[in-house]
């Protein structure tokens, strides 16, 4: 945990996230359990959760926009992302404060509405921006002395299913309502 921050509780999140429009999410180790396999020939697997592919797509669904911000390109990632009807898919730049700046724009919302969950150093510039600023529970401590909010699960083990269960509970909905 961190040195200098209290983090938020569950219930604390869960309020926070009535003011938020968009979820934003780093994919190597928050999605997935930051593991790659790769064959002789260059192919990526990744594996990601299917419970947290499932509260993304309620979530959807509940009207939260949703994008996915990564510091590398990967066709898993496009691949399950298409699968689960997520249209903002941001690749390949390291910056993901640079990264995300037009999709903000575009939205016509404000950072201060936007929550990011991510899980390395990499993820400090823009946790440090946004208006709710998660890690999951296996984060690099660095990152883990920055956010608001600290997950339970670890990353690709359901840790942004819990997250999205907080913006339910917060704005009073039900997820089971958006199962068609």
């Amino acid at each position: 945990m961190a040195k200098n921050k209290k983090h938020l509780t569950f219930d604390e999140l869960a309020e926070r996230f009535k003011k938020i429009k968009l979820f934003a999410m780093d994919v190597d180790g928050v999605l997935t359990d930051d593991h790659i396999f790769f064959g002789p020939d260059g192919f990526e697997m990744k594996k990601f959760n299917i419970s947290d592919g499932f509260y993304i797509v309620l979530a959807m669904r509940a009207g939260l926009e949703i994008a996915v911000v990564s510091g590398r390109r990967s066709e898993a990632t496009t691949t399950r992302m298409k699968d689960l009807g997520v249209k903002h898919v941001l690749q390949q730049m390291l910056d993901k404060r640079k990264q995300i700046a037009p999709l903000i724009e575009k939205l016509g919302i404000k950072h201060s509405e936007v929550a990011f969950i991510g899980n390395e150093i990499l993820d400090i510039g823009l946790a440090r921006e946004v208006g709710l600023s998660i890690a999951v529970a296996d984060s690099a401590p660095e990152l883990l002395d920055e956010v608001d909010y600290v997950t339970e699960a670890r990353g690709g083990q359901g840790a942004v299913r819990e997250v999205i269960k907080a913006y339910f509970s917060g704005n009073g909905i039900d997820p089971a309502s958006h199962i068609i």
